[in-house]
């Protein structure tokens, strides 16, 4: 049977679904392993060829599945005929709001290939000045697409509920902002809204080969994560787990953070603070070296910082991977070795013993594809 990867369903199928259930578990199977006959189809579901022929048919009508030949067989007896998605039939059309001066927008393909991409100044815009800004870029990137669009996926700093309301978007200037909503409304378009750091661990889950418990850390103008749990996205009662940036570190105070709190790990790992602490030692060093030397104990700081945070979570939820996302040039090296060490030494050795801390290998495009995933997993049932 085929392993399933798809991120699971957040609510409980009923009876009458069993159809719709059967068509997902058919375009799943195709959009992971391709080239399948029907005959493989049916015994890779467990469903009957019959049914099979009748999703194949529809789905066909829908320009969601094609034939593409015949495979090359030995043994006597008609070639079966391979299907796969359609690729190629449609684009999806994906933002990342979560810049600290620049919006980014892409067109995507099935796959999660970013075929063309834009960008638009945020140039300092809060509240409704933010939104007609999103509203604008996403109408340069729509009229970029080639193909049909399957939906266009969006991701937002602060906290978005499960109907693309964002509760709460401070850099932004955004309280119960109902952006899902207002876009769908203006492009006539499936719109999907949700926080970017959960788009992010989305995007290492369906592309970037994630096939268990993960822990993402995303490191940009503030600092937020992603957690997917038994391929199940984690959003908390209130729609704000993952939200690691305003947690205090440590009973030092430390530095001031923009919410007014002291010693906030925002604080202390945010790219705008870090480069500022950097730039401000880097003037104050005497020489080269000593310019160094600063740099490295600023990011084995931040490092320890957020070890510290991320120790009970690990310890609670006993994962093994962590992935940062962020400016390498920040993130990969001391700072991401500190961390490490610290949840090390803060942990049961016997069970994170074999804790992996990696970079992301989908760089600044995470987000545009984390909220395709999104789109898919919407639009088509898939991931």
């Amino acid at each position: 049977m085929i392993q399933d990867r798809a991120l699971r369903p957040t609510a409980k199928g009923l009876p009458e679904h069993i159809r719709l259930n059967n068509r997902i578990l058919v375009l799943q199977l195709l959009y992971r392993a391709g080239l399948q006959s029907r005959a493989d189809l049916a015994r890779e579901t467990g469903l009957t060829r019959v049914t099979i022929s009748d999703l194949i048919s529809e789905l066909m009508g829908e320009n969601l599945v094609i034939e593409l030949g015949q495979r090359q067989e030995s043994r006597p007896g008609k070639p079966a005929t391979l299907l796969d998605i359609n690729r190629v039939a449609f684009q999806i059309v994906t933002l990342d709001l979560s810049g600290h001066t620049r919006l980014r927008g892409a067109v995507l393909s099935l796959d999660g290939a970013v075929l063309s991409s834009s960008g638009l100044e945020l140039s300092g815009a809060r509240g409704e000045a933010a939104f007609n800004k999103v509203a604008e870029l996403l109408s340069q990137v729509i009229a970029s697409a080639t193909a049909p669009i399957l939906g266009v996926g969006i991701g937002s700093p602060g906290i978005v509920d499960r109907a693309g309301v964002v509760r709460n978007a401070p850099n932004l200037g955004w309280r119960d902002e109902p952006l899902q909503t207002r876009l769908q409304d203006i492009t006539g378009l499936p719109v999907r809204v949700v926080n970017d750091a959960n788009a992010a661990v989305l995007a290492e889950h369906s592309f970037g080969g994630a096939d268990h418990d993960l822990l993402l850390v995303k490191v940009g103008h503030g600092v937020g994560a992603g957690l997917l749990i038994g391929s199940r996205a984690i959003l908390g009662e209130r729609f704000a787990a993952g939200e690691i940036g305003h947690v205090v570190v440590g009973t030092d105070d430390g530095p001031l953070c923009a919410c007014g709190k002291s010693g906030c790990l925002e604080a202390w790992l945010s790219v705008p603070r870090l480069t500022s602490a950097i730039q401000a030692a880097t003037a104050a060093a005497a020489n080269a070296a000593d310019a160094e030397l600063a740099t490295h104990q600023i990011l084995t700081e931040a490092g320890r910082r957020l070890g510290i945070i991320l120790a009970p979570i690990v310890g609670a939820l006993n994962l093994l991977e962590i992935v940062l996302s962020g400016p390498p040039e920040l993130l990969d090296g001391p700072l991401s070795t500190a961390t490490t060490q610290t949840i090390l030494s803060r942990t049961m050795a016997t069970e994170t013993g074999d804790l992996t801390l990696r970079m992301t290998e989908q760089g600044q495009d995470i987000v545009l594809r984390g909220a395709a995933v999104m789109v898919l997993s919407a639009q088509l049932g898939v991931s």
